[in-house]
């Protein structure tokens, strides 16, 4: 047992450890210089007791920013266990919980790029699969600025994000895959398009693949998916019938109660289109950028999955959700981390380094900006615009270049979305190679 263990211990990547450990402790000791005000774990605690005092929990405000809720009432059910520690208390246990995250986010982001086939970055690759890498690559994201207006509001897109690529990158034929996409989509309903991304991916391999396909992997996730889903939605309606009943026929088409779409923090096709016209409803202009988006986005996910791509078409339903929604805040921007590893692996290196100064630098805030009722976004010069757009543009000017690849396995028989991430296998007829300044509000 004693050899054991002294073989583990040396196993451990001590020196990843460490950096990962001194990165996290300068983000803390930043985030607490930056006087981080946590507001929607604020909202989020708020919710849990209104649901447990049996109030009105869409006629609820929380903060000093009145913020109401958001979330499907099953969002607020999840949280009650907020309420059993103090305030101080629930503020550290969450950002102790959004860093262990953040290196779960950082482990499914390189098994995701792993399991798919080898690109440029042969070298890249090769650090990515050695011991410690997720760790090492925690300690770099956790300063880009989505991850830092995530832990600045106390924000779930984390824990939501990890769900999607738990379930993801499993091995195929697992029997729990599609439940993590189905929770998240019952806490927060854009991860929804993943479930359609499944069915779309798993009708066109049975078309392809004759009668005995029609049973594939990607369906069965997808209805795996829906049913956590129908599960959880009809448990909460059990619950909190009044509440329930009020967010899906009411609630769910207010979508002003998120937000502003004008506002910087606003990084998808509406936002982008508001500040361009100069107005606070893009309206039938949104809608036209944002469906042939999401049809470009969908099909190039498709078409990934088919040829056994699973990063490119994890990453493009990702991408194209962010773009397409109402309202993606800033923060919901996590994904840039399996986005970052597959530019860093796939791309040039000045089209990586690109990407990863744009998450960084905060650009996108070097713009006038202001909260409510303040409206200092519809006034921007063009080049405000340009920079108030940076992730809206770097995600659609991505799946333009993923659209626009013509190199890529044939499709045909591709394993579904669990093939054994870290081990050769079969795709088709073609091996699968493994390489070796900021917001004055929150916004849920």
């Amino acid at each position: 047992m004693t050899a054991t263990a002294q073989t583990r211990l040396r196993g451990v990547p001590w020196a990843a450890a460490a950096a990962c450990l001194l990165s996290f402790a300068g983000f803390w000791v930043a985030q607490r210089a930056a006087h981080v005000n946590l507001l929607d774990l604020s909202v989020y605690r708020a919710e849990a007791e209104t649901v447990l005092a049996g109030g009105d929990l869409y006629a609820m405000r929380a903060t000093s920013a009145n913020l109401p809720t958001t979330y499907p009432p099953f969002a607020a059910l999840l949280f009650t266990p907020l309420t059993l520690v103090g305030v101080p208390e629930m503020q550290v246990l969450a950002a102790l919980g959004n860093l262990l995250l953040l290196v779960a986010l950082a482990h499914l982001s390189l098994r995701l790029v792993r399991s798919g086939p080898p690109g440029r970055g042969g070298r890249v690759a090769a650090l990515a699969a050695r011991p410690g890498a997720a760790l090492l690559l925690a300690a770099v994201v956790v300063w880009c600025e989505p991850v830092w207006q995530t832990f600045r509001y106390g924000q779930i897109n984390l824990l939501i994000t990890v769900a999607v690529l738990w379930d993801l990158t499993r091995r195929e034929g697992s029997r729990w895959a599609g439940v993590g996409i189905g929770l998240a989509t019952a806490v927060k309903l854009t991860p929804g398009l993943f479930v359609a991304f499944l069915v779309l991916a798993g009708v066109a391999r049975a078309r392809g693949g004759g009668r005995a396909e029609w049973w594939n992997p990607w369906l069965r996730q997808a209805v795996r998916a829906t049913g956590a889903f129908l599960v959880v939605t009809v448990a909460s309606h059990l619950v909190l019938p009044y509440d329930s009943r009020r967010f899906w026929t009411e609630m769910i088409f207010e979508t002003s109660r998120v937000g502003r779409t004008e506002e910087t923090a606003n990084q998808s096709l509406s936002g982008v289109v508001a500040r361009l016209l100069h107005t606070t409803d893009p309206g039938v202009w949104w809608i036209a950028a944002a469906v042939p988006v999401a049809v470009l986005g969908l099909a190039v996910a498709v078409r990934a999955a088919l040829r056994g791509d699973r990063p490119v078409a994890v990453v493009a339903c990702a991408t194209t959700g962010l773009l397409v929604s109402p309202i993606s805040w800033s923060h919901h921007w996590v994904w840039c981390v399996p986005m970052l590893v597959l530019l860093a692996v796939r791309a040039r290196p000045v089209w990586a380094v690109a990407a990863a100064l744009v998450f960084a630098s905060n650009a996108l805030w070097w713009v006038p900006h202001a909260p409510a009722p303040v409206r200092l976004e519809l006034h921007q010069t063009p080049g405000q615009m340009l920079l108030s757009a940076l992730y809206t543009l770097l995600g659609t000017g991505l799946l333009a270049a993923l659209a626009a690849r013509r190199r890529g396995r044939r499709p045909g028989g591709a394993n579904g979305p669990h093939a054994d991430a870290g081990s050769p296998r079969s795709v088709g007829s073609v091996p699968h190679a493994v390489p070796g300044g900021p917001q004055a509000v929150a916004k849920e």
